[in-house]
């Protein structure tokens, strides 16, 4: 009977101390692999910035850093300008898409945060405000919206 009474009081333990530690050690690991996958995307979006600012740097001939529009393009350097405008927009949208949620942690806002100054960056500059409208046909809605306020923004700063 001793036993028995010993038994019981065993799972009277488990089930009160037990299981919600169990619980709570489980939640942690999913918040903390989560935070994980969040660190690992904005890691990979980040190479793929300095990836892209390579590219840009493969072409001084159109003074893509220079905050003022590139006067007298040649036709082939406009194309050029463009195409590597197209890659910027796709990259930001993908940002957009895996990092900017309301609501966000501090940790998650200080990420899109460093995204959000690219973006203005980009954004004051003349050529690339020229070209945003039709750099955002077919983009998501929410991000051409997104970014072209911060255009507005930028331009009047």
């Amino acid at each position: 009977m001793l036993a028995l009474e010993a038994w019981e009081l065993l799972s009277y333990v488990v089930t009160v101390i037990g299981l919600p530690l169990a619980i709570a050690v489980f939640v942690f690991e999913q918040r903390k692999e989560r935070d994980n996958e969040e660190e690992e995307v904005y890691q990979l979006l980040s190479d793929n910035y300095q990836e892209f600012l390579k590219i840009a740097l493969d072409h001084p001939d159109l003074r893509l850093f220079a905050s003022e529009e590139t006067p007298a393009l040649s036709a082939e350097q406009r194309e050029r300008m463009f195409i590597i405008f197209s890659m910027l927009v796709s990259l930001f949208e993908r940002a957009y898409l895996l990092l900017y949620e309301s609501g966000m942690t501090e940790k998650q806002s200080r990420r899109w945060r460093s995204w959000e100054d690219y973006m203005g960056e980009w954004c004051n500059r003349v050529d690339f405000r020229a070209a945003l409208p039709a750099l955002l046909r077919g983009e998501d809605p929410e991000f051409a919206a997104y970014i072209r306020n911060l255009a507005a923004s930028e331009h009047e700063a």
